[in-house]
């Protein structure tokens, strides 16, 4: 069998608001002219936090990482719903906020705990057909999808300034907070989209533990070598 490579593994990433989890593997893999390269679990655009990048060999373990459980903090802003549900989106609704608080936002998260089946957003990153859905979106297309379970372990927001809520949710993968944040915003009856986004930990990885996106790109293949967490320990 032949020995792991140095960069066989895995590497931690704080990912900044701006670029795609695509444009993240791009770089890395042009900066350090690795041939393989991959993320486990798309983060939009605007979400921060943490990015699995595997590399090499690495990559024979995405499926597997990505599968593991999520937790993300973010906020969200009550008032206003998007065609996105997050503040990418355009604005579709604009309603009053009902007066509120941290323990009513509380008592109508409790509800989301659990099993569902939630319907995947339109402006996402899932194929139709080989195309993804956010690109038929983007030409007023849309078509039929299949909603997914999920489980929510917990979802509780910590302070309340209207129109914004702070939130922390623990969930399997696959599910979509902005979408949550859509709903909860249609449970207090003025709508809501998800302001901010960041994921703090995936599986037994914490964003702690992570290095900055362009501090990355600064390092040597020498000193990235550091950084990966050898495949044999991902396993």
């Amino acid at each position: 069998m032949r020995a792991f490579d140095a960069l066989d593994g895995a590497l931690l990433i704080d990912k900044p608001a701006g670029p795609t989890s695509h444009d993240v593997v791009d770089a890395i893999r042009s900066q350090f002219q690795l041939r393989k390269v991959g993320h486990c679990g798309t983060l939009d655009p605007n979400a921060t936090g943490l990015l699995i990048i595997v590399l090499g060999r690495g990559t024979k373990l995405s499926e597997k990482l990505m599968s593991s459980d999520k937790v993300y903090e973010g906020t969200m802003k009550f008032g206003e719903a998007t065609d996105s549900y997050d503040a990418d989106g355009a604005l579709v609704a604009s309603l009053p906020v009902p007066p509120t608080t941290v323990e009513e936002l509380n008592e109508l998260a409790r509800a989301f705990v659990g099993d569902q089946m939630q319907m995947p957003p339109m402006v996402s990153a899932i194929k139709k057909d080989g195309v993804p859905l956010y690109k038929l979106a983007r030409k007023g297309v849309e078509v039929e999808r299949q909603p997914r379970l999920i489980h929510i372990y917990n979802y509780r927001f910590s302070d309340y300034q209207e129109p914004f809520g702070w939130f922390r949710v623990s969930c399997t993968k696959g599910t979509y907070v902005r979408s949550l944040a859509h709903e909860l915003g249609q449970k207090l009856g003025c709508g809501a989209h998800l302001a901010t986004l960041r994921r703090t930990v995936s599986g037994k990885f914490d964003v702690a533990d992570a290095i900055e996106f362009e501090q990355v790109l600064g390092l040597s293949t020498a000193e990235l070598e550091k950084r990966v967490i050898p495949f044999l320990k991902l396993c």
